[in-house]
């Protein structure tokens, strides 16, 4: 089942599987991935309980193995659309018989889409209903048509970054995160988006305080930008050696395993704790011209 909401700019569609969002319009324009399998099957997955990919797809967790896929399970499930009206939506998924199967934790995962202006907020609460600490990681994977306009290219196009100024990079071995080789990232300044790019995989940064990142080109009006404020981490992507007409933005509270992961949960790094009774809030927008 799809729902849309929509103000007099801006219309988004967003699915129960996977809560996805799978359209976003305004000025004609589609600015989502229509998921072409050819390329990449998928919209604008959201990523719960894990980001990323785990060393043999399976983690420990008080001794006890379980299997996870990259990424979580959340991008595959059944949402429960719990609040819809003509500007938000608001989708549900709680912990269950088959979820305590790979992932131990009692939950309640609630995703919100508005639309405000020539933007679309995505917010995310995670709540702890259990007795124990929850250990999670959380991320949104948007990905935007690139080009953004009929008659562009790939490569017509840049990312910017506001503030303006170095991030720390975390370089990727194969799908695992190497942090004992971080490196200054230059985003001070804009940088071209070539397929090239991409040849190591997706660019990932750490993030402090406020911080939007930007799809343009100096041939078009038209743009898409991701903002935030207190999000860790952010990747960007595109399926190299692909030549996949869309970029991703990727808001991340956590990563994939370290080449030198143990594989217990209770050790990996990034994750998010949450004490039993509490709630994790956190929100990212998506502007739109």
């Amino acid at each position: 089942m799809a729902v849309t909401i929509q103000n007099d700019y801006l219309q988004a569609t967003i699915v129960e599987k996977g809560a996805e969002l799978t359209s976003l319009k305004a000025n004609g324009i589609e600015y989502i991935w229509q998921a072409d399998p050819a390329f990449w099957g998928r919209h604008a997955p959201i990523l719960f309980p894990f980001v990323g990919r785990l060393k043999n797809d399976q983690y420990t967790y008080k001794g006890q193995s379980y299997p996870m896929n990259q990424h979580g399970f959340a991008r595959n499930a059944v949402f429960a659309l719990i609040e819809h009206s003509a500007e938000k939506a608001i989708l549900e998924l709680a912990s269950n018989e088959e979820t305590k199967k790979i992932y131990p934790f009692d939950f309640r995962f609630m995703v919100s889409y508005e639309v405000w202006g020539e933007g679309l907020r995505i917010r995310f609460e995670v709540e702890n209903t259990g007795q124990e600490e929850m250990i999670f990681a959380l991320g949104g994977h948007p990905a935007f048509n690139v080009p953004l306009e009929e008659g562009l290219k790939f490569e017509d196009h840049y990312f910017a970054f506001s503030p303006q100024k170095t991030r720390v990079k975390i370089p990727l071995e194969g799908p695992f995160a190497n942090l004992d080789q971080k490196t200054l990232g230059q985003t001070n300044t804009s940088i071209k988006i070539t397929r090239n790019l991409f040849a190591n995989d997706a660019l990932i940064y750490e993030t402090k305080g406020l911080n939007t990142f930007t799809i343009a080109s100096e041939d078009s009006v038209h743009r898409v930008t991701v903002a935030y404020n207190h999000i860790p981490y952010v990747g960007l992507w595109s399926p190299y050696p692909k030549e996949a007409p869309f970029v991703c933005i990727e808001p991340w509270w956590g990563f994939a395993d370290t080449v030198d992961s143990s594989g217990k949960l209770e050790e990996k790094a990034g994750m998010n704790r949450l004490a039993p009774e509490q709630k994790f809030k956190t929100q990212f927008s998506i502007t739109v011209n």
